[in-house]
């Protein structure tokens, strides 16, 4: 396969495995020109692309800004907290307003779900869904299944699972609908009033006791807390909370084999990870902030070629 099957990036659920195979081909080149004395290469240099984030963002952002320039792209960068948006305008004026500047790329993040799929629907550009409300994050779970590849070797027949806020988590459902695309087996653990009613039928099984979650994966990715998102309170306690599903080094020495530490981030260091296993041999975290760029370079370049 040498073209993605689609022409936006909106949601995992819209790629075939063949496509993130390709993704994941073009990242392993691109990895290795950022690691090189001179991290840029002039692929994109006649295509100009928009940021346009509707939510904070501050490492999402700053991954696909560097990731654009490493390419050579021209990039604008708009925050609606500055912007018309807050005077009315609609989403799809002020996208068509940036349009009409000869954008050819849109990379958004809005808090409604369906936003980037809306928009691919209405303008003339190709979108990337850069976190669409608690709905899908490609990119995110397009990375964090690249560090369990370049770890592990493979993404297939491992055993991942997701322990947090599964409720208000777009990293999760799209590491769902990533990971069982390529033949991993997924489990969600968290206190039952974060686990979404409908994720068994994604053919998700449910854990609610930690210990019996790490002994059963190879790689558990840790999710934050989304205070923000939460109107409600979930749990009694940050402490309770913490007692039951955070991560601590001591709980990792009692496991009779190594388990991959992952977290999208930010992290809330000493709820669901203490600083010890964050900074840990076992941790990914880093490389997952590294493997972003590359990753991300792969999605751009790749819809940037099937730009006419």
């Amino acid at each position: 396969m040498s073209e993605l099957s689609v022409n936006h990036l909106l949601g995992i659920k819209y790629l075939k495995e063949e496509d993130i195979q390709l993704i994941f081909e073009t990242a392993d080149h691109f990895k290795e020109v950022i690691n090189r004395p001179i991290k840029k290469v002039p692929s994109l240099r006649d295509i100009t692309i928009a940021n346009i984030f509707f939510e904070n963002s501050t490492r999402t952002k700053l991954s696909f800004e560097l990731a654009q320039k490493r390419l050579s792209a021209d990039v604008i960068s708009f925050s609606a907290a500055q912007s018309s948006v807050k005077k009315g305008e609609t989403l799809i004026d002020t996208v068509n307003n940036i349009l009409a500047m000869k954008v050819d790329m849109v990379v958004m993040r809005h808090s409604h779900p369906g936003a980037a799929y809306f928009l691919s629907q209405h303008v003339k550009a190709s979108i990337v869904n850069a976190g669409d409300g608690a709905h899908e994050h490609p990119t995110q779970a397009l990375l964090d299944s690249y560090s369990i590849r370049e770890r592990l070797g493979d993404v297939a027949g491992k055993k991942v699972v997701i322990v947090g806020d599964i409720l208000h988590s777009r990293v999760a459902l799209s590491n769902i609908f990533a990971l069982q695309m390529q033949g991993a087996e997924v489990r969600v653990c968290g206190p039952k009033t974060l686990i979404p009613k409908y994720v068994e039928s994604l053919g998700v099984k449910v854990e609610s006791n930690l210990r019996q979650a790490l002994e059963w994966c190879d790689v558990a990715n840790m999710l934050r807390i989304q205070n923000e998102r939460l109107d409600v309170t979930y749990f009694p306690s940050t402490r309770e909370y913490v007692q039951q599903f955070g991560l601590t080094q001591e709980l990792l020495n009692s496991l009779n084999k190594e388990i991959v530490i992952m977290h999208p981030g930010p992290i809330n260091r000493g709820v669901e990870i203490t600083s010890e296993v964050a900074d840990g041999p076992h941790s990914v975290i880093l490389d997952q902030v590294e493997n972003g760029v590359a990753v991300r370079m792969a999605v751009i370049y790749l819809l940037a070629s099937k730009i006419k």
